[in-house]
């Protein structure tokens, strides 16, 4: 029961924190008009939901954390050819790869690239798992009554339409784009992850501190007192916290603390096992361990690797700085390189908590 008790536990914490950094992600987005086709709880995968304003929220078959599908987020440069492949598809309906080259005249692999680059985007639909061939579509569009009734039409997946200005038309759909922002907002989105995990972890101290309070016991009379402190001093408390996880993250990359810092770190095993413990001693000792985990979360992915936001960040301004887009193969190779430290680091970590949790070895 207590191993059923751990897991539930684990997937809580970290599926509501992860949920809650992606709605970060997910409301700036929004809040710059960019198109978010998905936000999702749980992993990609199988999902029911519903749509609204042209985004899907739902839960997959794995309601671990969440994610957010922000259109335009796609590396590398725009295909010269999307506003006449998106033209194309829009007056077919339902078009092949092969007849969109056929038609305007370009290289199936132009045309699929233009093809991908408009799903991305979430100006097509992309082909199923039916499909035998490269087959795209004309999105489906559901306009609300309000929208309606100011003359907005709808559209059935597939369906044809014919646009009377096909230049407006791709415009307005590149600036519901990730990558038609300026820099800023486009870092603002990426940051607001972190940022949100360490607003929640703030907000949760004060909670706890100042309106919940704390038991404190006197260590010469054994009496125990109930006390509060002031917002301030709650957020004091919550900065503090976040500096010294600031310090430990920075201690991976300095050789002489870098095996001190992960001996000191934890794996989701880990985790999982301290969640049960904390809401074992209570409600406030429960919101401390969240509070913990938020800032974590939150300062982990700040670190400049890809896939983690502070790698997304850190390409951004190499961008900026240099004019130039960092392409698709050189984005997989250094997620790749990424994904194998984490991995790296995870493996030495769950074999630490191996010995801490299961055989008692914490030396």
């Amino acid at each position: 029961m207590d191993v059923i008790l751990m897991i539930l536990y684990g997937i809580i914490v970290l599926g509501f924190l992860v949920f809650i950094h992606e709605g970060g992600h997910y409301l700036a987005a929004r809040a710059f008009g960019v198109r978010v086709t998905e936000f999702m709880l749980g992993l990609p995968g199988p999902n029911i939901g519903f749509t609204k304003g042209g985004t899907k929220f739902g839960v997959t078959a794995i309601p671990l954390g969440g994610y957010a599908r922000i259109c335009g987020m796609e590396p590398g440069g725009e295909s010269p050819h999307l506003e006449r492949v998106l033209a194309c598809v829009l007056r077919r309906g339902v078009a092949n790869m092969e007849d969109v080259a056929t038609e305007l005249g370009i290289s199936d692999d132009d045309a699929y690239d233009a093809l991908e680059q408009l799903t991305e985007w979430g100006s097509i639909a992309g082909p199923t798992k039916k499909d035998q061939f490269n087959t795209y579509r004309a999105p489906e569009i559901k306009p609300s009554r309000r929208e309606l009734e100011r003359g907005a039409v709808a559209y059935e997946l597939g369906q044809q339409r014919i646009v009377a200005d096909p230049r407006g038309f791709f415009e307005s759909e590149r600036k519901q784009q990730y990558r038609s922002l300026p820099f800023w907002k486009r870092s603002v989105i990426i940051l607001a992850g972190p940022v949100v995990n360490l607003l929640f972890a703030v907000l949760l101290f004060i909670v706890l501190f100042s309106i919940i309070g704390f038991d404190v016991t006197n260590t010469q009379t054994g009496e125990v007192s109930h006390m509060t402190v002031s917002p301030l001093q709650a957020i004091q408390a919550g900065f503090t916290y976040i500096g010294m996880v600031i310090s430990a993250v920075v201690g991976l990359f300095n050789p002489a603390t870098f095996g001190d810092t992960v001996s000191n770190s934890t794996s989701v095993m880990g985790i999982a096992v301290m969640a049960k413990e904390y809401a074992d001693l209570g409600l406030v000792m429960f919101g401390q361990f969240v509070a913990m985990i938020s800032v974590s979360l939150g300062i982990m992915n700040l670190i400049p690797i890809p896939p983690l936001d502070g790698g997304r960040f850190a390409i951004e301004v190499f961008q900026k700085i240099s004019k130039k887009f960092v392409s698709l193969k050189a984005l997989n190779y250094m997620s790749t390189v990424g994904m194998l430290l984490f991995v790296g680091l995870f493996l030495v970590m769950i074999n630490q908590d191996i010995q801490r949790f299961i055989f008692g070895n914490w030396g």
